[in-house]
C-alpha cells in the first residue's frame, strides 16, 4: 500500500512535468473508484493550467486557478507520466492529457483510489479538514504530542497511527519509530513522559525522512516508465522480523496484534 513516503516521492516525481502545463483532455475510463469521479470533471479541468502540486497526508493536491484536483492512490494505485502513444493498461482508469503531449495516468487495480474536485480553500474539504499535522512539519513536536497524549488510554502505536493526531505514520513506520525510541507499542499514550515522546517525535521524523530519501532513488523515473512502480524496501529493524535477533540486544523480535494490525517489537529494548 502506498504510504506517505511513496506519495511524497510521487509528488516530487510528477510536479516538474505538471506545473505550468495546460490540461487538453480528461479521459475517465472507469468512474467507479472509492468515490465516483465527478461527471463534470472533464469539463471543469479542460483548458486549466496546473499552478502547484502539493501533498496533504496521502492526498495529492493538483492546484489550478479554478480549483484543486484531489487524488488518492488507495491501496494499489500509482501514477505514471507517459506519452500518448504508450498502450493503455487495463486498470488505467483516469488520464490527464497535457499540452506537452504527455499523459498522467492513474493505474488502480483495486479501485480504492480517488479523483475528486474542490473549489475554494482546500483545507475546508471534508477529507482534509480534521487531519492532524504533517509529521515532518514544524507543528508536530514533543509539546504537541505530549498534549495530545494526555488522558488517552489507547496504545501509543494506535495513537500515532491516528490521522487526526498526526498524518502519515503507517503500520511499518509506527513499529520502526517506536523501536528507535525504545517505547513498547502497547504502552498507554498517557503513561509516556514528555522526554520519551520527544525521542518518539525524532524517531518518526527520522524513519519517514529516510524512507523519502530512499524513495527518491528507487522511484525517481516517473516518465516513460515500464511496468509497475517498485515501492522501496526500508532498512527495517523490527517490522516483519518475527523470531529474528534484535540487532541491538540479540533478543528475538516478537509479533503481536494491536488494533487488528501486526506489530513488531523487542521486549528487551522497548519498555
Amino acid at each position: 500500500m502506498p504510504e506517505l513516503p511513496e506519495v511524497e516521492t510521487t509528488r516530487r516525481g510528477i510536479a516538474p512535468h505538471l506545473i505550468g502545463q495546460r490540461v487538453d483532455e480528461v479521459i475517465v475510463r472507469n468512474p467507479r473508484l472509492r468515490w465516483p469521479v465527478p461527471p463534470s470533471l472533464p469539463r471543469r479541468l479542460r483548458g486549466l493550467d496546473f499552478t502547484a502540486v502539493e501533498r496533504r497526508a496521502k492526498y495529492l493536491l493538483l492546484h489550478t486557478g479554478a480549483g484543486t484536483l484531489i487524488m488518492h492512490l488507495g491501496m494499489s494505485g500509482s501514477l505514471r507520466l507517459t506519452d500518448a502513444e504508450t498502450p493503455l493498461k487495463k486498470h488505467d482508469h483516469f488520464i490527464l492529457r497535457l499540452a506537452s503531449g504527455m499523459e498522467l495516468r492513474l493505474h488502480d487495480p483495486r479501485r480504492f483510489g480517488a479523483v475528486l474536485w474542490h473549489e475554494g480553500d482546500i483545507v475546508d474539504h471534508p477529507l482534509l479538514a480534521e487531519l492532524g499535522p504533517e509529521p515532518l512539519g514544524d507543528d508536530f513536536d514533543a509539546d504537541y504530542l505530549y498534549q495530545r497524549c494526555r488522558g488517552r488510554k489507547t496504545t501509543i502505536k494506535q495513537h500515532i497511527m491516528n490521522g487526526k493526531v498526526v498524518v502519515g505514520v503507517g503500520n511499518i513506520y509506527a513499529s520502526e519509530a517506536l523501536f528507535l525510541a525504545g517505547i513498547h507499542p502497547k504502552r498507554a499514550a498517557s503513561r509516556i513522559s514528555r522526554a520519551r515522546l520527544e525521542r518518539l517525535v525524532d524517531s518518526i521524523r527520522s524513519v519517514l525522512a529516510s524512507a523519502i530519501e530512499q524513495g527518491g532513488t528507487t522511484l525517481r523515473d516517473f516518465v516513460h516508465a515500464d511496468g509497475e512502480p517498485g515501492y522501496f524496501s526500508l532498512k527495517l529493524h523490527v517490522y516483519g522480523k518475527t523470531g529474528e535477533p534484535c540487532h541491538s540486544c540479540g533478543n528475538p523480535i516478537r509479533e503481536i496484534v494491536i488494533g487488528q494490525r501486526s506489530t513488531f517489537y523487542c521486549s528487551r529494548c522497548q519498555r
